[in-house]
Order: C-alpha cells, then structure tokens, then sequence
C-alpha cells in the first residue's frame, strides 16, 4: 500500500478543513481521530461526506496510523490543547523514531510547547508548534501559519505547510519560521490576544454608534462597510457589516437576540500573563480580557443597571460624527499592534527566539483574523536596518495617530460623560500619554517606597544605577530594603 505524505490526528472543524485543504494540494492524508465513547467514529462520518473520493487512508489504531506514513515521518495534530496535546504524544512515542516530526497546530500554551520541544528532542523526535489562524474558512482556503520548534524539522515540514498557507498576491506564503521552542505558539498567542483588543474596539464603536447616536444596524452596517474600504480595512471590519445586516428567521436582526456575554478560550488572559512576566504594559489587551469577563456577569449588570440608572447623556443625539469614531478607533487599534509587537520584540529578547517581527506582519497580512491593510506598514517599519524601539516612534504610526489624537480624544472623554463604557479605547490613550510623558508622578510612588519601605531611589543629578535612602521621620536609621520589592 502507498505510504500517505501526512498524518492528521482531529476531525473536528479545525482539522476536518485542514485535512482537506492538505489533501487539495496533492498529498495523501492519513487520518486519525480520538475514540468518542458514543456516537460514530468521526473518521467515518468525514469519509462518507466531505472526504469522499479523496486520497484520505482511515486508520483506527495509533499503530496502524503511524505505520502507514512515509519516513520521515510529519504528524499534524488538531486537538484540544492540555492534557489531550499530552496523551496523544505518550501514545505516538512508541511508534516514532528518531527524524519523525510531530506538529501541534492547536492553540497550546507556549510554556507546554517547550517543555515538549524538550522532552521529545531528548528521544530524537522533532517538535513544532504551529500557531494556525484563519478559522475554518482559512483552515480550508489557506490559513496563517506560524511555526516554531525544533529548527531540524523546518525543511522537512516547510513544503507542506507553505503549500496549504494562505499567499499573499506576489506569490508569498503566509507561513515563515518564527524560532525554536515554542516561539510558534507564542506569536500565535499575541495574534489572538491583539484579536481580543481588536474585537473589544470594534464592539466599543458600535456601541458608541448604537446607543449614543443611535444608529441603526443598516446604518452602522454602511458605516462599517464603508470603513473597511480605507485605513481600517481589516476582516473583523468587513464581518462586522455582515453581522449587522444579518437577519433572523423571522426577519429581525440576529444580533439584537444574542445574548451579550463574550466566552473566551484563554488565549487572551495567556497574552496578559506572558506580558507581566517580561514587564510590558499591555494595558489594551488586558482591559479587553477584563471586558469579556465582566460581560459574563449578565445578572449583575442588570442589577448594577437597576441600581444606577443612566444618567442624562452629556450632547445632542448624532454629535459624535461616526468619521470621528473611526479616527478614534483606528487609532486604539494602532496602539493595540503597537503592544503586541512591543511583547514579541522584547519577549524575544528574553527567551532568545530572535524572531523577525516583519515576517510576522507579513505573514499576517492574509489568511489569519487579524488580517488588516496596514500591516504591511508594519513589516516596512521592521525591515529597515533602524527598527523601532516602538511602532508608536514609526513615522506612519505617528503621523496618522497625531491626526486621530482630538477626535480620539473627544470620544473617549464624550463617552466617559455619557456613560459608554470604552475601556480599550481609554486605556489605549492612557497608554499613549503615559509613553510620551517626559517627567511622570511615579517619583512619588518611588519617594512612598522609600519612605514605608526603605526601598531606595534614584536621584535625576546621580548616575542611574545609584540608589538612596532618605531617613524620612528622623527615626528610621539607614538600613536599606533588600529582600524583597512590593
């Protein structure tokens, strides 16, 4: 019997598309699929629909899966991050040898993939954890892919994967090496929580549209259509139109019968947690995460609602043009990348992934969720010899946030005397005038420091790396604080 190319264990809606989109570019796909205690194998179910008549071997047995595969051999899995990721590798390791590649295409966390990228190393075998974003259309018409790993199996896995990525229209693959360990599934996590801040904006817009000017959806749904032809042409702005207009059955808009409480599957919150471990603000991320997690407090915010009445909103209906609500949030949105790949640039650094962040942007511009016509502004701006400290120092990220800074400004503070929550929006500015504070209150929060702590400072007209204590109330001595930082 032939030897098939690939294996693909998962046949849920992830791995059920990429197992086509694999199997159209012509390799043969071995498939896989966990034993469900009930109901029919998926294997078969994928065979008799979608699958039928297409160069797809159904194996049954973990055995009878590996051994089917030509050497070396490269196994996709499309399955439930977590201890599922961890099973599976337990039950191929006896099968493998060394040279064979195992592919994690899930959104795992980083941490779990180097440790992996570790452990399997240490038996021969080669582990990549490949971020893969577009959803299910992607999946199946060529998604972004985001590979990291054991540096070994790129040029054996490069092929396939460059093949079933999404192109950009020169011909580029939207699939480039990030680094060893799990650089991959680290890039993927800053997509997906740049997507948490992008969604949180968005939402914020519309709610700015709908319940201060009160805009219709056909009207918002023009307004974002009409966006998504200039600077903030992006795929959520082009959905977004689609989701306003869309009807329900019985011919009312489907949106106003979903129930406004966000799930998430923690992506977001692992963004924010990689961020504090390497010190950076990633306040617009953050504030999108917090926003998902109150909006699932619906009983309460119909108590608090109950409780707190709206007060009467400051301005006339309609005085907030949607042109200004888009500067406004264009501008967030600028701020938003400018964070995630201020994360990926120092993360980077820190764990010596040297990862290209033009490449990231590039292979962002299609395919992914987040996909969005200035990206390609940001794989210009670092892919000069003189790279940004951060995009904000970027000419083009400048000049187009000085021209939305007033209408920025003006929706954030109308929406705060209105009663409009727009936390992304806000912290996005706050963020921006904290980065161009040139003298900043956090002396005092030092002087506090020092005061209850013995913490010690810095002094302006010493050599930074030069600390100080002062003896505040006179009866503190001059032992300094060494043990521990608060």
């Amino acid at each position: 019997m032939e030897k098939s190319n690939i294996g693909l264990i998962g046949l849920a809606v992830m791995g059920e598309n990429l197992a086509l989109n694999i199997e159209g570019h012509g390799y043969q796909v071995s498939l896989y699929n966990r034993p469900h205690r009930s109901g029919p194998e998926m294997v078969d179910v994928f065979l008799e629909n979608r699958g039928n008549g297409k160069k797809f071997v159904a194996t049954y047995a973990i055995s009878d899966f590996v051994g089917s595969l030509e050497r070396p051999r490269k196994i996709m899995m499309m399955i439930k991050a977590g201890e599922p990721v961890e099973e599976m590798i337990e039950q191929l390791i006896p099968y493998l040898e060394p040279g064979d590649v195992i592919i994690d295409g899930g959104n795992s966390d980083f941490r779990d993939t180097e440790r992996r990228y570790r452990y399997l190393l240490s038996k021969g075998i080669w582990f990549v954890g490949a971020g893969v974003s577009g959803g299910e259309t992607g999946a199946l018409h060529g998604p972004s892919i985001m590979p990291g790993g054991a540096p070994e199996a790129w040029e054996i896995v490069r092929p396939f994967l460059q093949d079933i990525a999404a192109h950009l229209d020169d011909g580029t693959p939207c699939c480039s090496w990030m680094g060893s360990g799990g650089a991959g599934h680290f890039v993927k996590m800053v997509h997906n929580g740049i997507e948490y801040g992008d969604m949180q904006l968005i939402a914020e817009a519309y709610m700015i549209l709908k319940s201060h000017a009160k805009m219709n959806n056909e009207i918002m749904a023009d307004i974002f259509e009409q966006w998504n032809r200039g600077e903030l042409n992006s795929y959520l702005i082009g959905i977004t139109s689609h989701i306003l207009r869309f009807k329900d059955s019985d011919g009312s808009f489907l949106i106003e019968h979903i129930r406004d409480s966000a799930g998430q599957k923690g992506t977001g919150k692992w963004s924010v947690e990689a961020a504090l471990d390497v010190d950076e603000p990633l306040s617009l991320i953050s504030e999108a995460v917090f926003a998902r997690f109150i909006s699932r407090w619906k009983e309460v915010r119909e108590k608090a609602s109950v409780l707190y009445p709206p007060e009467k909103k400051e301005g006339k209906e309609h005085d907030l043009p949607s042109e200004s609500v888009r500067q406004a949030l264009f501008a967030a949105k600028l701020v938003s990348y400018a964070q995630g790949f201020s994360l990926l640039k120092n993360a980077s650094e820190l764990y010596g992934w040297n990862i290209d962040l033009s490449s990231v942007a590039t292979i962002w511009r299609k395919g992914c969720i987040i996909r969005a016509g200035f990206l390609k502004e940001i794989a210009h701006a670092y892919s000069g010899m003189e790279k940004p400290e951060n995009l904000l120092f970027n000419d083009w990220f400048r000049d187009h946030v000085n021209n939305a800074l007033p209408a920025w400004r003006k929706i954030v503070s109308r929406s705060a005397m209105s009663g409009i929550p727009v936390p992304c929006m806000s912290s996005a500015l706050a963020y921006f005038d904290m980065l161009r504070q040139k003298r900043s209150g956090a002396a005092l929060i030092q002087a506090q420091r020092d005061y209850f702590g013995a913490h010690t400072y810095e002094r302006t007209d010493a050599p930074q790396g030069e600390f100080f204590h002062t003896d505040w109330t006179g009866t503190g001595g001059n032992t300094v604080s060494g043990s521990y930082t608060v």
